[in-house]
């Protein structure tokens, strides 16, 4: 367990494709929050949910956006605008294969490294999934504050390490792990 490390759980979307508030999905018989929680709390005893704290605070302390509504980005930075310690994990609330020994792995990654640590998967860049030191919230502010909600387009201005799939692979982490549950239809669905 690591006291210099933070971890946030987003979970203040609007889940509209869902129908229903994903974090209290149930799948494979724990709701998503639940899942999400225990894979944060066993890497840190410092744990909070981004989102309002009417819906979460009997689950964790809660931290609310700066910017309300203005998507992950402002999530992102009100995390990093609360936290006190310099490497801060951010995960979605709707990643439930996502494993404590995957996010261990980035922070070892993130420990000697640059402003953001994250893996490049399943297509993409994987903000959600990522580690996070808290100069990442001046950028974020920045962008915020000018209408700019992108995650993605602020990596090319910081100072970025990603991890690709092939390393991932290499340190028996399967692409699968970051896919997300958004519509009801993908909470009965198996994955190989």
């Amino acid at each position: 367990m690591e006291s210099d490390l933070s971890a946030f759980i987003l979970a203040g979307g609007q889940s509209t494709r869902m129908g229903t508030d994903k974090a209290f999905v149930t799948f494979e018989g724990r709701t998503l929050l639940s899942r999400m929680l225990a894979v944060a709390r066993s890497l840190t005893p410092t744990v909070r949910i981004v989102g309002k704290a009417a819906k979460y605070a009997e689950f964790a302390p809660v931290i609310e956006d700066i910017f309300p509504g203005c998507g992950p980005l402002a999530g992102i930075h009100a995390a990093l605008r609360a936290t006190k310690t310099e490497l801060n994990v951010i995960l979605a609330v709707d990643v439930p294969f996502v494993s404590a020994s995957l996010v261990e792995y980035l922070v070892s990654c993130a420990r000697n490294s640059l402003a953001v640590t994250l893996p490049r998967a399943a297509g993409g860049l994987q903000p959600l999934c990522a580690v996070y030191r808290r100069e990442f919230a001046e950028a974020a502010e920045k962008a915020l504050r000018v209408g700019h909600y992108k995650i993605d387009a602020l990596f090319d201005r910081t100072n970025t390490q990603i991890i690709q799939e092939q390393e991932l692979a290499a340190a028996g982490f399967s692409p699968i792990m970051f896919r997300n549950l958004n519509r009801p239809e993908d909470v009965g669905a198996t994955y190989e």
